[in-house]
């Protein structure tokens, strides 16, 4: 892996950068669409190249289960078992398992759950989570971490930095003994709402030297004021020349606070999620397609958008296929949300290039506030 900075915004910690991995090249700050089960659930592999995706999210514990890593590798990994030719980061499924509650039991060797599709008891351990994604061909790997809800006691938010820094040096150790060294891996900080416990964090992982660090532990429940210090405080103790991910944020106005902070890479189910819901995206700000006043509406989603779906469709027919919950409502939406995901990051990589984040700032402020 390679990540080159290639231009710093001047007013801000905003950087427009360009990372290379074994499947491609990654234009950052970029978004990654979730394909949690090796799916963005609605669209095609196609679809998402043809909207300018460079690199897609897989999620270790769902692949794990199903169809299983052994049937991956049988049929040339995950890239080809999806038909997906371009980079792929796998999260570890720390989060997925720990979301199971009392399904879940924690130890210094990993964490034992159960599956949620049969009730069947299994075990990940931070080497047999590498492997997982060894197998994968994952072009960036995650390592395992200890992920808590919000609220948490200091006391048991530091217990889980440091257990997630002892499950890092696992990771690390079965990495650089059985890993193709083209390929990433990341550590994840942790330390809740608490400044003390991310600093420490994040001087533990970054002493091992990973290739990159994610800001995890966010978006489980914290006051989003608290967000913004939190991001601010990280990426500041993360070195300057590893990618910077922020972890399952993903509004317009969280990506775009977390860029001028020196963040990378994001992820979220928002765009599609909320695309399945009827809550489609758009420059003039938020349009839910249910609403009875596009009944008979000739225009597309947005005036201004140039996606497939606002290119040869209307808002009274997505209204239709909404109402009707017909498949096709879920592909156009999805298609919608995503192609503007990227249209917003191809805006904001633009505006660091040309020095006027803070022009574009407005903007989204004033729509997405």
């Amino acid at each position: 892996m390679k990540f080159e900075i290639l231009h710093c915004d001047s007013r801000s910690k905003g950087r427009r950068g360009r990372l290379h991995l074994p499947h491609g090249i990654v234009e950052t700050p970029a978004f990654m669409p979730v394909g949690t089960q090796g799916t963005v659930k609605a669209v095609t592999p196609d679809e998402l190249c043809s909207i300018g995706t460079d690199i897609l999210l897989g999620n270790t514990y769902h692949l794990y289960l199903k169809p299983g890593p052994s049937t991956i590798e049988k049929l040339g990994g995950l890239h080809s078992f999806m038909g997906w030719n371009r980079p792929i980061l796998t999260d570890s499924g720390g989060f997925q398992v720990y979301s199971l509650g009392e399904n879940v039991r924690l130890s210094e060797e990993g964490v034992q759950f159960k599956s949620h599709w049969d009730g069947s008891t299994h075990l990940f351990t931070p080497e047999k989570v590498v492997e997982i994604q060894s197998i994968l061909g994952s072009d960036i790997t995650m390592v395992l971490d200890h992920c808590l809800p919000y609220p948490t006691t200091h006391e048991e938010a530091q217990q889980a930095v440091e257990l997630t820094t002892r499950w890092a040096e696992r990771a690390f150790q079965v990495w650089n003994g059985r890993v193709s060294n083209d390929r990433a891996l990341f550590g994840i900080v942790q330390g809740s709402i608490y400044p003390d416990l991310r600093e420490r964090s994040a001087e533990q992982l970054v002493s091992l030297d990973f290739h990159g660090y994610a800001i995890g532990g966010l978006s489980v429940g914290e006051p989003k004021e608290k967000i913004p210090e939190i991001v601010q405080r990280t990426c500041s103790l993360l070195p300057n020349a590893a990618p910077r991910y922020l972890m399952g944020m993903g509004t317009p106005f969280d990506i775009f606070n977390a860029v001028q902070q020196g963040v990378d890479l994001f992820d979220c189910v928002l765009p599609t999620r909320n695309a399945r819901n009827g809550y489609l995206f758009t420059w003039q700000g938020p349009l839910r397609i249910k609403n009875r006043i596009y009944a008979e509406d000739p225009n597309p989603i947005d005036l201004h958008c140039g996606c497939a779906t606002c290119r040869n469709h209307s808002r009274a027919y997505l209204r239709h296929l909404y109402l009707a919950k017909e498949i096709l409502s879920a592909r156009l939406s999805t298609i919608h949300n995503l192609y503007f995901y990227q249209e917003l990051m191809q805006s904001i990589r633009k505006a660091i290039e040309e020095d006027r984040l803070e022009f574009l700032q407005r903007r989204i402020e004033d729509v997405f506030r």
